[in-house]
């Protein structure tokens, strides 16, 4: 949010909307975060949302239908520096919530006679590893299961039993292919207990894909400021985020900058740099899009000509409800 309204500050003071050539749109995105699915599947049900992310649902809801290209920058993790790590592609994922029913029983008197549940969570997740064998390296697969509810109490069988998971990969093709081999092995462990076992998939995020000529772009406007060896091309990262959804629609770049100690989605990620997490960014970013707009806007021009949309908007919710299982 601070690189956001640093950009819009920016280009205000600096007076340049006369000589650009299109419009500027800022949006703060709620739920860029795929957690507390559940949750977001209540609101789901209720029909508060379509889709459970939040760039997901603002383009269900039109609101990316009058945008023709989009930017946003994140943190890098242990990047206490100033620096910009510049990304051509990340993983996208499914979402999956896996519920096992069993029966109570008491847990020390008649055990014999319960369906322990949580045995077959466990069942299903030893599953899930004795598969990782099968993942290819080049489709960067990660099958992370979390228990968020493992019984009810200790001296009862666990009678429901439930679990979150994702799973990633680069493509779609990959996760497809992955996702059927988990719902064996989580069908699996219930099969091998007696409990009943209901597995639901969720569209996840797709996966990020970058123009170059738009990275190159702002990794122009970064070299002002930074040297060249802390600009970096990381290719392709393993994390997702709901801009791999918006890169199949539009020319979309997804940069991480420094300014921060830790590792993402950890309670030790600490700010220690704010000139380098927010201002320069900013700085960064405004001069990309004037970049773009100006002298008739060329350079968006030309980057809209060369770009060839992988999913038209229907297509694209099409796809995403189709994972709705």
């Amino acid at each position: 949010l601070g690189v956001l309204v640093g950009t819009a500050l920016g280009l205000k003071i600096a007076g340049i909307a006369d000589a650009l050539h299109g419009n500027v749109t800022f949006m703060a995105v709620p739920a860029e975060e795929y957690i507390e699915i559940a949750y977001r599947q209540k609101l789901r049900d209720e029909g508060k949302i379509h889709f459970l992310g939040g760039k997901q649902e603002l383009i269900y809801r039109g609101e990316f239908d009058d945008i023709d290209m989009a930017m946003m920058v994140h943190s890098a993790k242990n990047a206490p520096k100033a620096s910009i790590s510049i990304g051509q592609s990340s993983n996208g994922f499914i979402g999956k919530t896996i519920q096992y029913m069993g029966k109570e029983a008491h847990a020390a008197e008649a055990p014999e006679q319960g369906i322990n549940a949580l045995n077959a969570a466990m069942m299903g997740l030893m599953g899930i590893h004795a598969l990782r064998e099968t993942f290819q390296d080049q489709d960067n697969v990660r099958v992370h299961p979390i228990i968020t509810k493992g019984g009810d109490l200790v001296n009862s069988v666990p009678a429901d039993v439930r679990l979150e998971t994702y799973v990633r990969a680069k493509t779609m093709t990959a996760i497809d292919a992955t996702h059927q081999k988990v719902d064996r092995a989580l069908k699996a462990g219930g099969d091998a207990i007696g409990a009943q076992t209901i597995i639901k998939t969720l569209p996840g995020y797709l996966p990020l894909h970058c123009p170059e000529a738009m990275n190159d772009l702002f990794s122009a406007n970064a070299r002002h400021f930074i040297p060249e060896d802390h600009i970096i091309q990381v290719g392709h990262f393993g994390g997702s985020t709901d801009m791999g959804d918006v890169s199949h629609l539009m020319p979309t770049i997804h940069p991480y900058v420094g300014g921060a100690t830790g590792s993402l989605h950890v309670r030790d990620f600490t700010v220690v740099d704010y000139y380098a997490a927010c201002i320069l960014p900013a700085k960064i970013m405004a001069m990309t899009i004037i970049d773009l707009l100006a002298a008739e806007a060329e350079q968006a021009q030309t980057i809209l000509t060369n770009f060839k949309p992988l999913l038209t908007k229907e297509e694209y919710i099409n796809l995403l409800d189709s994972y709705s299982i």
